[in-house]
């Protein structure tokens, strides 16, 4: 008898205590306060002091600190396009949520996990205001406030030994200060390689989650416990200085770096087509490589010549020989008017073997479409010597983004020569008398640069690196920097005006290896020109 009342003992225990805390679950659960009020709403000119301190938290951060701007604009933004956001985010984060499950759930012997319900509500988050900072380096660092007190409705089934839950997850409350890092910034879309995101502190989470029909963070000390939990977890991921990353694009593509030289020998051309009505044409040849925004290389005119003979040498810095490709464009050149195009064609720089140098003949055509009728009538030919050589491996940068570091000039660099590398990166505070459309003019040696032209900027950012190959270290010389406003508007009187200039000496790049200044710009009120030289030699 006393082993009986043993057993029967603990089973009235353990069926008591279950019997219990189910009771005590639902107790909490659905026996919630039901006289709660409606907040007043007043304004707060007629709150006491006690009820203004205690709302200071909620005030946004662009009144209580000067350096926070609004972005009223963004948040008018994503109210009109948050039901669009709704979904495509929803969407986006069942097909990355997807494959993680599948590979998860085996683990746990769990049959399946769905997503029954998924929408982010109707509410969408705001941003109370956004610092950005402004750094020397090429990156762009912005600190939004953000907050997003939404109502979500979230619908997780859970299948597992023949018995379907689910969880829901309702009410949804997150306060974070992010930092958002772009970098390193690119002068090609989306103009950044990079995302980096880091917390600048614990973020606030606060969230219902329902099981079998109740609130489970109604369960005394689990709601602390719980949040805790995610604060925790998230600051020991993502707290600054640890950062999520997110690439957009391969900066080893996007920033691409010398890799090798092409020297080409434009010899002499053949059987040209003449062009002018009276007299024979006007001959010079054109060179560039392709996915450049250098200016081209000219070839001198040759006049009155069909056969003419150039045997002029040119050099090309190459960034990608699987990609790039050298055009060729003969014109014949007219004194008025524009220049007729007497032939073209290409040579891709992988049909080229390294370090052997190739003559070719070359057709001229009209264009490089195979199946153009007209690329069958003769225009005549061209003959040139070209040689790819590429770095050798002790030549290429190491770090990317040590923006101190000169590279070496490339091989087949003149000796005693080098390479001078003029980046033109910005101006401040320019202005024309009749029009602000900067673009930049380099004068060096009688040759002329020209970066793109940007419509309306008194700030312009330009990013464009040119490069000349000399002889002989610079020493003596002078390079010409003029800051032009131009307009393609019809009838003004000065379509073209100076917003001023400034002659930099060369000794000091020639000595230092490299200098990065902004120069007070002659002629202009309290315009500046940020100009960056390098120069590289083999040695």
């Amino acid at each position: 008898m006393g082993v009986l009342s043993s057993v029967l003992g603990f089973s009235g225990f353990g069926i008591g205590t279950s019997f219990g805390l189910i009771i005590g679950y639902y107790m909490f659960i659905y026996f919630l306060p039901t006289d709660v009020k409606d907040p007043q709403i007043r304004p707060l000119v007629e709150e006491d002091s006690k009820t203004l301190q205690r709302l200071l938290p909620e005030i946004p951060l662009w009144v209580k600190n000067p350096d926070f701007d609004r972005v009223v604009w963004l948040n008018k933004f994503i109210e009109t396009m948050w039901p669009y956001l709704d979904t495509a985010i929803c969407t986006t984060a069942k097909a990355i949520a997807k494959p993680i499950i599948s590979e998860q759930i085996p683990k746990y012997k769990i049959q399946s996990v769905e997503f029954e319900t998924l929408t982010l509500g109707t509410l969408p988050p705001t941003f109370q205001g956004m610092k950005v900072y402004v750094t020397d380096e090429k990156e762009l660092i912005m600190e939004p406030s953000f907050k997003w007190a939404g109502n979500p409705n979230i619908i997780i089934a859970v299948k597992a030994f023949g018995l379907k839950a689910t969880v829901q997850v309702v009410d949804l409350q997150v306060f974070a200060v992010p930092r958002i890092t772009l970098k390193p910034l690119l002068s090609v879309f989306p103009c950044f390689a990079n995302i980096y995101v880091s917390l600048m502190d614990k973020p606030y989470v606060d969230f219902g989650l329902k099981l079998l029909g109740g609130d489970v963070m109604a369960i005394p000390g689990l709601y602390r416990f719980v949040q805790e939990l995610i604060k925790d977890q998230v600051a020991n991921m993502y707290l600054w200085p640890k950062a999520l990353e997110v690439q957009i694009m391969d900066p080893t593509q996007a920033m691409k770096k010398p890799v090798g030289i092409l020297d080409v020998k434009v010899l002499r051309a053949m059987k040209l087509k003449k062009k002018d009505l009276l007299g024979k044409s006007d001959p010079y040849v054109k060179l560039n490589l392709t996915e450049e925004k250098l200016t081209a290389k000219k070839t001198t005119v040759k006049h009155s010549n069909l056969n003419p003979e150039w045997d002029e040498e040119f050099n090309f810095v190459v960034k990608d020989p699987n990609t790039q490709a050298l055009q060729i464009n003969v014109y014949d050149w007219e004194q008025v008017g524009t220049h007729d195009e007497m032939g073209m064609n290409v040579v891709p720089l992988k049909d080229l073997t390294p370090d052997e140098p190739k003559v070719l003949t070359l057709d001229l055509l009209k264009n490089m479409n195979p199946n153009d009728p007209q690329n069958e009538k003769p225009r005549g030919q061209l003959v040139m010597e070209v040689l790819y050589k590429p770095f050798k491996e002790d030549e290429m940068p190491n770090d990317m983004e040590d923006s101190s570091m000169v590279q070496k000039a490339p091989e087949g660099t003149p000796a005693g020569g080098g390479l001078l590398v003029v980046i033109v990166h910005e101006a401040e505070d320019i202005e024309g008398k009749y029009h602000t459309n900067p673009h930049v003019r380099l004068l060096f040696r009688g040759e002329e640069r020209k970066t793109k032209r940007l419509k309306k900027s008194r700030d312009p950012k330009w990013e464009d690196e040119f490069q000349f190959m000399v002889d002989e270290p610079p020493t003596d010389d002078r390079i010409h920097v003029e800051v032009f406003s131009t307009t393609s508007r019809i009838g003004l009187l000065h379509p073209k005006e100076s917003l001023g200039y400034v002659t930099i000496s060369l000794a000091d790049v020639v000595s230092n290896r490299r200098i990065n200044e902004k120069y007070h710009l002659i002629d202009s009120k309290n315009g500046r020109i940020q100009i960056e030289m390098q120069w590289r030699t083999s040695s």
